[in-house]
């Protein structure tokens, strides 16, 4: 089932149709001419880097969810910049910088197009298939609700690109760590301009949140049209059934959080609810039930100093969980995402 970060920023679905690509320039195929306008507005180029003769299988699964997500964040931003440059309700920017924040969104969907070619490039290099672009929804309706979104969206992807870095470290493929590490600092630099829009410091943490590929995979799909995606099944991860958060910390001192499930889809008894936040050891509690499919469970921010992302799921043990993976292990519901400061 597909679970929600839409609930952990507390947004309704828009209206709007669908996001379908090809773009204007072609993408995801675009022209050698196309390619250099990208390039252009992204202030860089693809790299002209041989890449490695061979990949482990864990290595091509990070290189699809890779292309999976960039494909998504494409679609994202370019929606984002169609509704600014079109003077969309909610999209007025009456009181920002207007031209300052469509010069810095155009350059962020050019960067992430070239990310999403990149990985790409690598599958077709290593013989597998492309993983081509979906139709997407996003729940939001104006301009500060997109931008937390983006920043949402930015904090899973920093998370997950540490456990991508961390399989490639594994299985041999260090060839491919360097670039993907060179995209985790490019997306950190992203993360701090949506939070100062968001009137935020711009470094979240000391050492940022870390997370799960199927997490992310899970995630991405929120916003994907059900039966839309060509090929995703082509990624061998692990889609969760949904996990939402009723409410977000206060960031000031510990609370109560109620989280919402779908019930009908796998036993919500015997569960714990696990949190994963910056580097430190995964935290279980116990979980109050409420009603058939919600729970409620304590958010032990004073105790951790739960600052930035922290990633809850219901898992069908109590641990302890030494990293998040283990924590992937034992998820039945989630992910929800729960923000303080």
């Amino acid at each position: 089932m597909r679970a929600s970060i839409v609930s952990a920023t507390l947004f309704s679905l828009a209206s709007a149709a669908p996001f379908s690509f090809p773009l204007q320039n072609g993408f995801p195929n675009p022209s050698a001419d196309a390619l250099k306008d990208i390039q252009i507005q992204a202030q860089g180029t693809l790299t002209n880097a041989t890449p490695p003769a061979n990949v482990s299988a864990e290595g091509l699964t990070n290189l699809k969810l890779i292309a999976l997500n960039e494909v998504f964040e494409v679609a994202f931003f370019t929606e984002l910049v169609q509704n600014i440059t079109n003077n969309v309700e909610g999209y007025l920017l009456e009181d920002l910088d207007r031209e300052y924040i469509i010069k810095s969104l155009t350059a962020v969907i050019a960067q992430e197009e070239l990310h999403g070619l990149n990985a790409n490039g690598a599958l077709k290099h290593f013989g597998a298939n492309p993983i081509l672009p979906c139709q997407y929804q996003f729940p939001v309706s104006d301009f500060m609700s997109a931008i937390n979104l983006a920043r949402t969206a930015t904090d899973v992807v920093l998370g997950t690109l540490q456990d991508v870095i961390q399989i490639f470290a594994q299985g041999g493929d260090a060839g491919l760590a360097r670039g993907v590490a060179s995209v985790l600092g490019q997306e950190g630099e992203q993360n701090g301009f949506y939070r100062l829009v968001l009137g935020q410091i711009p470094s979240e943490l000391p050492f940022l949140t870390t997370s799960d590929r199927n997490f992310a995979f899970t995630a991405i799909q929120s916003f994907i049209v059900p039966g839309s995606c060509p090929n995703i099944d082509e990624i061998p991860l692990t889609t969760f059934a949904s996990l939402t958060a009723l409410q977000q910390p206060s960031g000031l001192f510990d609370d109560q959080i109620q989280f919402q499930f779908d019930n009908t889809k796998n036993s919500s008894s015997g569960l714990f609810i696990t949190y994963i936040n910056q580097q430190n050891l995964p935290v279980t509690l116990p979980v109050s039930q409420r009603s058939d499919n919600t729970v409620e469970a304590l958010f032990p921010f004073t105790e951790h100093e739960m600052n930035g992302l922290t990633i809850a799921t219901l898992t069908n043990s109590a641990g302890p969980f030494l990293n998040a993976s283990q924590v992937a292990d034992a998820t039945v519901f989630g992910p929800a995402l729960l923000f303080a400061n």
